[in-house]
């Protein structure tokens, strides 16, 4: 009998499970966590570019620091519109630093969500925010992950959550948007990343070489609507 019963308990807890979960899945959490600058090991997941890759000039840096307030991811850096007098390569553009994630482990799926929100504290400066999602076509001219970019202003001195909706993302081709009706597929999130230019943004934003700062919390995807 005691066999029977536990047989029986086993079961309902497995139903119980089999229920939770689907809930879950039918009704997922209003916000998901997808980057938390909390702690030094938050930089293992990440790396960094610039123009100084071909040539250029630009520096960046990425840290974690505590002011005080519970720490927080630092990107900065020095933007110049230069190139050395021995680069290797010809290229007219540049002036831009990023930072990007490495590859998910996998990918996430973000097709409950509409909108990807960050918190920052920034320098007035025009960010970049980019979705890599995973390239369904992989034809021999394109074998790159899809990249979506939107625009994110960074007022100085303030913290400030920019929440950007997806469909605002525009598809683009190594930084120029594509003249294409395309659409994201957000549940094939192969990975994200941020970055600065020298010139271009949203009117009314620093432009310009110099340096850059901005201080990142988190980033997360929501479901506004």
């Amino acid at each position: 009998m005691s066999r029977f019963r536990a047989l029986w308990q086993s079961s309902v807890n497995a139903t119980k499970r089999a229920l939770t979960w689907n809930l879950e899945d039918l009704v997922p959490p209003s916000e998901k966590y997808i980057f938390n600058f909390n702690s030094k090991e938050e930089l293992k997941r990440w790396h960094l570019y610039s123009d100084s890759e071909y040539g250029g000039l630009s520096s960046a840096s990425l840290e974690i620091a505590d002011d005080g307030n519970g720490p927080k991811g630092i990107f900065s850096g020095s933007l110049s519109l230069d190139v050395a007098e021995d680069a290797k390569w010809n290229f007219t553009r540049s002036g831009f630093c990023g930072m990007r994630s490495k590859k998910f482990d996998g990918f996430i799926d973000l097709d409950s969500y509409d909108t990807i929100a960050l918190k920052l504290k920034g320098d007035g400066r025009c960010y970049i925010s980019t979705i890599y999602t995973e390239n369904w076509v992989n034809s021999p001219g394109q074998l790159e992950d899809n990249s979506w970019q939107a625009f994110v202003f960074a007022p100085k001195d303030n913290w400030y959550v920019a929440k950007i909706p997806l469909d605002r993302y525009l598809p683009t081709w190594r930084g120029n948007v594509i003249d294409a009706k395309l659409e994201m597929n957000p549940s094939r999130v192969l990975g994200m990343s941020l970055s600065v230019n020298a010139e271009g943004g949203v009117s009314g934003a620093r432009t310009g070489p110099g340096d850059f700062r901005v201080e990142i919390d988190w980033v997360k995807a929501l479901r506004a609507q």
